[in-house]
């Protein structure tokens, strides 16, 4: 007789803004001078070191059994920060794979996938360019990847760093609407294949959830299962700006991936947070205010959400 046994497991996704991970060198083709030991921040090889154990202290803390399936980061310079991270920090032991883009964002910042193997399996990649309007700067690319998860089943990824609202909000508000339409487009395209598609849509978005280009995604079948998530030691978003919690960093799921959403919060744990003198209350202990250094994480906090699998019969 064969016995049968039902698995039942979880996918642990998490998004996460680093805050600036610059290593200490200049690259001539980006506007990175200020992340060098020489100027005004002095940004110096152990400061780097401290931030990129930081960030993989922070990943860690997510989840407390094992690691997180997959971690959206935004705010990376390049191969090297991501090798570093994976390969040299905390997180050496943890196994993480990545991909990442190569953006024409004038300060060099993109924005990267890391994945555990055991449960996330890329097929293939892409990067999706955001040709600039009239005014606007050169902005990160969307990085895609369509993968298989433990169960079998296809699962589509992006990552997103929309354009910020440097210049004012109304002023830049096309920005971020020009990579709405963009996601729109792609999703539209693999709907085309699959209607049922699995589709996650991850990232900072600089908008909150009732701003036009998140209720456009919104109207387009993709539902936001994270507008509402707080933490549970004082942090009401992922973001803090002059005593008001916003949250401008967001997960979007496809219809079909909706009953699947078992749990989110944002990742408030105390050594994330520090008391806010001025306004009251807690705010993330980030690793620069203004131009003054302080070895802190970063001035986002990670964004976690959990996915319920179905069953696998063994």
């Amino acid at each position: 007789m064969i016995l049968s046994l039902v698995l039942s497991s979880f996918l642990t996704l998490v998004e996460l803004n680093c805050e600036n991970l610059f290593d200490c060198k200049h690259d001539s083709l980006k506007q990175d001078s200020e992340w060098t030991p020489a100027s005004v921040r002095h940004w110096t090889p152990d400061r780097y070191w401290r931030k990129v154990n930081h960030i993989g202290q922070t990943i860690l803390s997510c989840q407390e059994e094992s690691v997180p399936d997959l971690v959206a980061l935004v705010e990376v310079e390049n191969d090297s920060c991501l090798f570093d991270l994976t390969r040299r920090s905390l997180l050496c032991h943890a196994g993480y794979q990545y991909l990442m883009t190569e953006s024409p964002d004038e300060r060099g910042i993109d924005v990267a996938l890391l994945y555990q193997p055991m449960s996330f399996r890329p097929l293939c990649y892409e990067t999706f360019r955001i040709t600039p309007m009239e005014g606007m700067r050169p902005t990160r690319d969307i990085l895609y990847v369509k993968g298989e998860i433990l169960h079998g089943d296809t699962l589509h990824v992006f990552v997103v760093h929309a354009p910020s609202r440097y210049g004012g909000e109304r002023q830049t508000r096309p920005f971020r609407q020009l990579v709405a339409d963009r996601l729109a487009q792609a999703v539209d395209s693999i709907r085309c294949e699959a209607p049922e598609a699995q589709i996650i849509i991850v990232g900072d978005f600089n908008d909150e959830a009732t701003s036009p280009a998140l209720l456009f995604l919104a109207n387009h079948d993709l539902h936001n299962v994270t507008a509402d998530t707080r933490g549970s030691h004082g942090a009401e978003g992922t973001y803090y700006y002059q005593g008001e919690w916003g949250s401008i960093d967001h997960v979007l799921v496809s219809r079909p991936l909706v009953p699947f959403v078992e749990h989110s919060f944002v990742n408030d744990s105390p050594f994330l947070l520090e008391e806010d003198n001025k306004y009251g209350g807690v705010k993330p202990l980030r690793t620069y205010r203004g131009m003054r250094y302080q070895p802190g994480f970063s001035d986002h906090l990670p964004l976690v959400v959990q996915f319920r699998l179905p069953p696998i019969l063994r």
